[in-house]
């Protein structure tokens, strides 16, 4: 179930002008393609193209767009190359990746480097203006197949016997058990959303559940996390 929050910065800066995003793919038809396809789409405004993942940096600089949608293989400098970068230089940028490959060799990477989304180009019209949206407003988006494939192949891993968790995954799930939404792990942790969505994905999997709430009662369960907590 989505977690419910107020309104954030992200939100009032969406409603005050169209969100601003930059194209970065070494494919110009792809990028003729995604300019029209936003042209037509209210409140959402194409402010430049970059062709490689170091043409990204300096425009992104240049511009400021709200949203950065990433390719990742790319000539010279590629998606995640670029996404450490532009986090790296403490740009407010959210970045969407959107790209044809869905292996754990291209998502995890992209996510633990700090992308807000990993979406697939064979995504609905809709579903990709919808993601730009929520990006801007600093939500995770997933693509479904990416979301389901990445789950079950930590399923299919082996658990450890032992301790399963790392000790960031038990430092995240603790302050999951205090309460907290996503947003107040990733600003606590000065980590992004898509990147706790991922922790918390890892740990349902070696605890072998489904949501946040059991993760917190299975790890309660097996000693993982003190009885007695202090903030």
């Amino acid at each position: 179930m989505p977690e419910a929050s107020a309104p954030g910065p992200d939100q009032e800066r969406q409603a005050d002008h169209p969100v601003r995003v930059l194209l970065v793919d070494d494919h110009p038809v792809v990028r003729d393609g995604l300019r029209g396809m936003f042209a037509a789409a209210p409140s959402i405004e194409v402010v430049g193209e970059a062709g490689d993942g170091a043409a990204a940096v300096r425009l992104a600089g240049a511009l400021r767009p709200d949203v950065v949608l990433m390719d990742l293989r790319m000539p010279g400098l590629d998606g995640v190359g670029a996404i450490t970068a532009l986090r790296a230089g403490g740009s407010d940028a959210r970045v969407l990746v959107l790209t044809t490959y869905d292996t754990d060799s291209d998502v995890v990477p992209a996510i633990e480097a700090g992308a807000t989304g990993y979406l697939l180009k064979d995504a609905p019209r809709d579903d990709l203006i919808r993601a730009v949206r929520s990006a801007a407003r600093g939500e995770a988006v997933l693509s479904p197949s990416v979301a389901t494939r990445l789950l079950g192949q930590m399923r299919a891993a082996p658990a450890p016997t032992r301790d399963p968790l790392s000790a960031r995954e038990l430092e995240i799930l603790g302050i999951v058990a205090r309460g907290a939404t996503n947003r107040d792990v990733a600003r606590r942790l000065f980590i992004s959303e898509a990147t706790v969505k991922t922790h918390l994905l890892h740990i349902y999997a070696k605890l072998d559940v489904n949501d946040r709430a059991a993760a917190v009662a299975e790890a309660f369960g097996r000693g993982l996390l003190p009885t007695r907590r202090a903030d």
